[in-house]
């Protein structure tokens, strides 16, 4: 699935790049590459292994700062705080249980303990499902007040396709689900509507293209 154009490691440079140019103010909330020794471990406990692209996100960003806007979606986690929510949710799971009648139409869990928590804000986590089959590695959401989904806005195929588009996006300007990439005055990189104009009281402008697709 992926190659040169598609790795998460290419989507990183590519990320990284336009945010030293155009948004240094949330680049510099990413944190530095993680340590192998973290993440081996971290799938021990678990009892998972993290797909390749997870660990190349990894290898690029120990996660980002709590609220960093990054990314359209859910802040990147580092490798203690993937396991610490991962702790968490199966802790609800085991202690509650989960009884057949609380799946959604869809077939979907509250939480699997195949989900892999990569990112998240406020307890809503964007999660890689790890389950066998067909959709194995593909991106969804899991809410803390609702059963998890991996369509729509919230559904990517995998991590390389998410963060392609995200590069992507920052290049040409295009959306990411609905949000397109803006600057805030003090050069954080925000995420909204193509319309929107000001944001929790900040003055929005258009984030700066590197490139047109034609």
């Amino acid at each position: 699935m992926t190659n040169s154009y598609t790795s998460v490691r290419t989507s990183w440079a590519r990320i990284d790049a336009w945010l030293q140019r155009y948004a240094p103010a949330t680049f510099a909330q990413l944190a530095p590459p993680a340590d192998p020794y973290e993440y081996d471990q971290a799938q021990r406990e678990m009892g998972l292994s993290f797909p390749a692209g997870l660990l190349e996100s990894l290898s690029c960003h120990n996660g980002a700062e709590p609220y960093s806007t990054v990314l359209p979606q859910e802040t990147p986690l580092s490798v203690t705080e993937i396991v610490e929510f991962w702790r968490m949710r199966i802790a609800v799971i085991d202690g509650e249980g989960e009884p057949e009648d609380s799946l959604d139409d869809d077939g979907e869990h509250w939480w699997h303990r195949l989900w892999i928590p990569w990112a998240a804000i406020d307890g809503d986590a964007q999660v890689i499902d790890m389950r066998p089959g067909p959709g194995q590695g593909r991106i969804g959401l899991a809410p803390k007040d609702d059963n998890g989904a991996f369509d729509g806005d919230w559904g990517w195929p995998s991590l390389e396709t998410y963060l392609f588009q995200v590069a992507e996006a920052l290049e040409l300007g295009e959306p990411v689900g609905d949000s397109v990439p803006h600057l805030k005055p003090n050069g954080e990189l925000c995420w909204a509507y193509s319309s929107d104009i000001e944001l929790d009281g900040y003055e929005l402008t258009p984030a700066p293209t590197t490139r047109s697709r034609w």
